[in-house]
């Protein structure tokens, strides 16, 4: 249903559907979220205790956002809100805070009109609503499984838009009557818990501070921290090699000690404006966040997120040429007040970090172009498929090819080289038609190829050439495109748990792909995501073993 008016936004449209609905339990999700098949029997069983109030599942993403895309690194980096899903709404839940996010959740609907509906005085309803519901009383549950998927931004504009409208809403809570300071009900663990999740916002300004350290060494010859040897290899080493093993143990797995910090430095002016604005009293608007790309003009890199990353990264390469060139300050007083030389080392160090990761920011601000905003995936493991050739009615002998990847669109697979010459006689004749089998659910699917293959090579021990194919799928009746989207989007334990390789392993490749140019997504050069192959499902594997 819709309603006329745009009134309190997305709180307005829920409470406006909430009178028109009659359920005890709400399920809620964003438009562009898929819930798998058996999100509510994960679900809607926890709520036979009377005390819950609503149970939040992980939101996550069948595409990768913009700062992952653009740079590349889907192999590298994992999306910013695994950490919070991981790591900090299971610590919540044992204090009893659990954030409702706004998405993939389900609530009962009494908890709801005791609370008056959703909060319509901030663009953060969920969280706000959450803490409400919390502090009349009930218990709130995370399930820390995922259960559906929707789609992340597809420019960086648009996801600095998402950041700042995330980062102002919840700080209006701190003007609403669901003020973790004032809101009576809640423990002191849980107003603690929500008060942090508020104010975290805040560590935008001393970010730009650490960003000024060694600017303050190598522009302005001011030392704010004095570091002597003894103290490098005592205290501050420890501490940063602490760091570096123990982000991946201490987040699930979620993250790495530094690449995530790319985040941050991408979205650091734009969020610090937002907080600065809402703590002023001046509120962001609420916008829907766009979930495509702008049409009918070219894809350039936001003026709003280049320019002043531009600035900062003139005033890194300054300091850091001064700090490789000597001290600012003058003979004498260098002779008086010298410098630690570990000060220097930490500085430039600090300063080389800084650079590398505005360097990655810059570069993620240019959008890859694309020709479709579909999701594509990589399947693990990689299944097999079946392709068989047609020609002038007669079948030519089949191809056995597995997957690359995978859409609602198309499909792109590789042949090993013995294949060769049938793959070859598909793509050149023109009067073939080729069908595809083996997609559980599916009958044989036309598939229409593209009009020559690549050949390629397997670099190694083995040397051995092959044929990777790719195509559109053909004419598909109403049913079939039903079960195809439900094979990419619907199946139970589609989305994997996927874990932040060692960051020292991850740092060589970061530095490879700045190197190199990020071309358009198109054929065989695409953003994938990975989903668990439907092959652990198929009878006769081991887990079905296992489960039976």
């Amino acid at each position: 249903m819709s309603r006329g008016e745009r009134l309190h936004a997305k709180a307005g449209n829920l409470n406006h559907a909430l009178l028109h609905s009659s359920g005890d339990l709400v399920a809620v999700f964003d438009a562009d979220v898929v819930p798998l098949n058996g999100f509510l029997r994960r679900t809607v069983g926890l709520f036979d205790d009377s005390s819950v109030g609503f149970v939040q599942t992980p939101q996550s993403y069948m595409n990768a956002d913009p700062v992952v895309r653009n740079a590349s690194m889907e192999r590298w980096l994992l999306p910013d809100e695994e950490t919070f899903y991981r790591w900090i709404e299971p610590t919540r839940q044992a204090l009893g805070a659990v954030v409702c996010a706004g998405t993939s959740f389900v609530m009962r609907r009494s908890a709801l009109e005791q609370v008056g509906g959703f909060v319509t005085a901030t663009s953060s309803e969920d969280l706000a609503t959450g803490i409400q519901i919390a502090a009349a009383g009930y218990r709130n549950i995370f399930v820390a499984e995922k259960l559906s998927a929707g789609l992340a931004p597809l420019t960086a504009a648009a996801m600095t838009r998402q950041r700042c409208r995330w980062a102002s809403g919840t700080l209006q809570i701190l003007r609403t009557g669901a003020s973790p300071f004032r809101i009576r009900g809640l423990t002191p663990l849980q107003r603690l818990a929500y008060l942090e999740g508020i104010l975290h916002w805040f560590n935008v300004l001393p970010q730009l501070l650490l960003l000024l350290f060694p600017l303050s060494l190598g522009l302005l010859g001011v030392a704010p921290i004095r570091l002597t040897a003894a103290g490098l290899f005592s205290e501050a080493l420890p501490l940063f090699l602490a760091q570096m093993l123990l982000s991946r143990w201490l987040s699930g797995h979620a993250r790495t000690a530094l690449l995530p910090e790319l985040y941050r430095w991408l979205f650091v002016v734009p969020l610090a404006g937002a907080v600065l604005s809402t703590l002023f009293g001046r509120p962001l608007r609420f916008h829907v966040t766009p979930k495509q790309r702008p049409w009918g003009r070219r894809l350039g890199p936001s003026r709003q997120l280049l320019l002043p990353l531009l600035f900062l990264l003139s005033l890194q390469l300054i300091a850091l040429v001064h700090l490789l060139n000597g001290p600012l300050t003058g003979p004498e007083l260098a002779a008086l007040d010298p410098l630690p030389p570990a000060t220097r080392v930490v500085t430039m160090v600090w300063a080389c970090t800084n650079l590398l990761l505005l360097l990655l920011a810059v570069r993620c601000c240019w959008d890859r172009s694309a020709d479709s905003d579909l999701p594509w995936f990589r399947l693990e493991p990689k299944p097999l498929i079946r392709l068989t050739p047609i020609q002038e009615g007669a079948p030519l002998p089949p191809l056995s090819l597995s997957v690359m990847a995978i859409s609602e669109e198309g499909i792109e697979l590789e042949a090993p080289a013995q294949s060769s010459p049938a793959a070859e006689s598909c793509i050149t004749s023109s009067d073939v038609v080729c069908t595809v089998e083996g997609l559980p659910g599916l009958d044989a699917v036309p598939l229409e190829l593209l009009e020559s293959p690549l050949l390629i090579s397997s670099l190694g021990d083995r040397r051995r050439d092959g044929w990777r194919l790719a195509g559109r799928w053909g004419a598909l009746s109403p049913q079939q495109r039903d079960q195809l989207q439900t094979l990419l989007y619907r199946r139970d334990r589609l989305w994997p748990q996927r874990t932040a390789p060692f960051e020292l392993l991850a740092l060589p490749a970061v530095l490879r792909l700045l190197l190199r140019p990020c071309g358009p997504e198109t054929w065989f050069q695409r953003s994938l995501i990975p989903q668990r192959s439907w092959v652990e499902d198929l009878p006769g594997t081991a887990r079905d073993r296992r489960v039976s």
